[in-house]
């Protein structure tokens, strides 16, 4: 079972056509206060090479609540994590509220943002902003060679909206795409430490 498999048989559903590289995951993790959080969400977990960078930095008591929508890629997740501090669900991001049933410190998303109905990225993105703690992170990343394209902007746009601080990272080369990271924050008091210093 491959993130390539699933994207073949469930395009959409599964945005990426690969799983993204341990430096992207480094960079969508650093610098968010993961080390410091006792909530946290993952949106679009696919395979858990993000999944395996939270659960890296987070404390011995702190919980992370992994959405998936594809539930093959949930099922697999949930029987090859065993860490008492992981609980996935499989369902829609847009009801992570519901979901996490408190409020999180940081949410790191996976999703493909610019595939996906600009209507149902607006009800997550709201979902996000809605769910996290005064303080509170947000990462999502984008590749590279779609930055210039409509969606990718609306997206910018989007979170500009919605969070206090926006920041975009350096971009990720060792990734299939190129990609870099959206860091938001929500309140002016929060800066993301390391927000320019991510590793190429």
């Amino acid at each position: 079972m491959s993130m390539t498999t699933e994207f073949l048989r469930r395009p959409l559903m599964t945005g990426a056509v690969a799983a993204s590289s341990r430096r992207l995951a480094h960079a969508m993790t650093e610098g968010i206060g993961l080390e410091q959080a006792r909530t946290v969400v993952e949106l679009g977990p696919g395979t858990g090479v993000f999944t395996d960078s939270i659960l890296a930095r987070l404390g011995p008591d702190a919980r992370l609540v992994a959405i998936e929508l594809n539930p093959v890629l949930a099922a697999r997740l949930s029987a090859t994590r065993r860490d008492t501090r992981l609980t996935v669900i499989r369902g829609s991001a847009a009801e992570l509220t519901a979901a996490v049933g408190e409020p999180a410190d940081a949410v790191v998303s996976g999703l493909p943002w610019t595939v996906m109905p600009r209507e149902q990225r607006g009800r997550i993105l709201d979902a996000v902003a809605e769910v996290l703690t005064p303080g509170g992170r947000f990462t999502t990343f984008a590749y590279l060679h779609a930055a210039w394209t409509p969606p990718a902007h609306h997206l910018t746009a989007e979170l500009a909206c919605r969070f206090d601080r926006l920041e975009r990272s350096k971009v990720v080369w060792a990734n299939l795409p190129p990609a870099f990271v959206h860091r938001a924050a929500k309140g002016f008091n929060t800066v993301a430490a390391s927000g320019s210093s991510n590793r190429p």
